[in-house]
């Protein structure tokens, strides 16, 4: 487990639009863009293996090189080359950070200057959620599971602590972009819990992010 005083001034950065990271999940990537392989294979070479996921602003038509401010940065925890050459990895959340500067350099992958203050909660235990009424969510869940079509593992969800369920549920879930951020900013597991709910609650009601927005 890392402490916030051991944690990099300065790390690469994934822009990758709906991809979601939080604190002690895992996330897989499929990493094939040049660039991106010449990112994992010097992130490899550091103790710390890090790579800050980061939603690029805008979407995925937005001006190169504008990020959101606050991402999450995951130490590569496994990962596999294919025969052409591409690679399957794994993050494993270790804290959210906010931006400060971003540059490239001589590197061919953006890097960013962070900082980590104010995020300490994310190197400590896993956190609870006291006012989870989980029948309750579990049915809005299955609703919305078969509203669009989905499928999982209703036993292990049953079964999973409450951050592990709620952050998972953060990740895998087809919000856009924008609601992924804001799932990524909550600041608690109760807020983020209530974020979702929230989410889960408008697309129900077959809702758009312009009415959201209102």
């Amino acid at each position: 487990m890392f402490n916030i005083a051991d944690l990099p001034h300065t790390i690469p950065v994934f822009p990758l639009p709906g991809a979601l990271l939080l604190p002690r999940a895992r996330l897989p990537l499929h990493i094939f863009e040049p660039r991106y392989l010449a990112m994992l294979e010097d992130t490899l070479k550091t103790p710390h293996r890090l790579i800050g996921m980061v939603q690029p602003r805008g979407g995925p038509g937005a001006e190169s090189g504008k990020f959101h401010s606050i991402g999450c940065a995951g130490r590569v925890t496994a990962f596999s080359e294919t025969e052409d050459g591409r690679y399957m990895i794994t993050l494993s959340g270790v804290s959210r950070y906010r931006i400060s500067r971003t540059h490239s350099g001589f590197a061919p992958y953006p890097k960013a200057d962070v900082q980590w203050e104010g995020f300490e909660r994310d190197t400590g235990p896993a956190e609870t959620d006291s006012g989870f009424d989980r029948g309750k969510f579990m049915a809005l869940l299955c609703r919305f599971f078969e509203e669009r079509g989905l499928s999982t593992d209703w036993d292990s969800l049953k079964e999973a602590e409450d951050e592990l369920l709620i952050n998972s549920l953060s990740m895998l879930c087809p919000f856009a972009p924008e609601d992924k951020q804001a799932l990524l900013e909550a600041p608690s597991l109760q807020t983020r819990r209530e974020t979702l709910i929230t989410l889960i609650e408008f697309a129900l009601r077959g809702g758009s992010n312009e009415e959201m927005m209102q």
